[in-house]
């Protein structure tokens, strides 16, 4: 199977308001992934502590040892995922050392690599969206963050950590489609 990024936008919300009307914690896993761009086996292990101080504000950044590549990651939180962050930890009454996406089967706990994906496939399924896999929040954020920036795929590249700008094209799903848009943009 090809995963996709998800290229429409309406989809992405379609997405997020159907996991939200499942369960809190699934619909905020899956909007830190969309801001973010992180690898759910980074994601399902994020504490309250790595994002915020001891008075609970948040830091500066978001640091991370990535698992896969085991490199250091720096993370600006946007002001969407912090909203959403402070609500359900506050709504949650998660303290300092409690795990963001906790597992139902213990507090000191997270959510699996497998159960995540399972529950964001199968709200990909529910509203139709095709090709769905475990990169495919990943691929979104690389897809909307190229176009947003103005294709600037030098710097998406630096934080996929990709050896080559043409991997991270096509890990993103930009195509001989996406390349005739851009042509058209230039006109003489």
């Amino acid at each position: 199977m090809i995963v996709e990024p998800i290229n429409d936008k309406k989809k992405i919300n379609d997405f997020l308001t159907f996991l939200k009307g499942k369960n809190e914690r699934d619909w905020l896993m899956a909007k830190f992934r969309l801001n973010t761009g992180l690898r759910i086996s980074d994601v399902v292990k994020v504490k309250v502590s790595d994002i915020l101080t001891e008075k609970f504000n948040f830091k500066d950044y978001f640091v991370l040892q990535e698992q896969k590549t085991n490199k250091e990651k720096k993370i600006k939180l946007n002001d969407s995922i912090k909203t959403a962050l402070n609500t359900y930890i506050k709504q949650n009454k998660l303290g300092h050392n409690n795990y963001i996406f906790r597992s139902r089967k213990g507090l000191n706990k997270h959510i699996t690599v497998t159960q995540a994906y399972r529950l964001l496939k199968n709200a990909a399924v529910s509203i139709g969206i095709e090709n769905f896999g475990t990169h495919s929040l990943r691929k979104t954020w690389g897809y909307w963050t190229y176009k947003v920036s103005r294709y600037n795929i030098g710097l998406i590249m630096d934080t996929f950590n990709h050896s080559s700008q043409k991997i991270t094209l096509r890990y993103i799903g930009i195509d001989q489609g996406a390349k005739d848009e851009l042509y058209s943009l230039v006109q003489f």
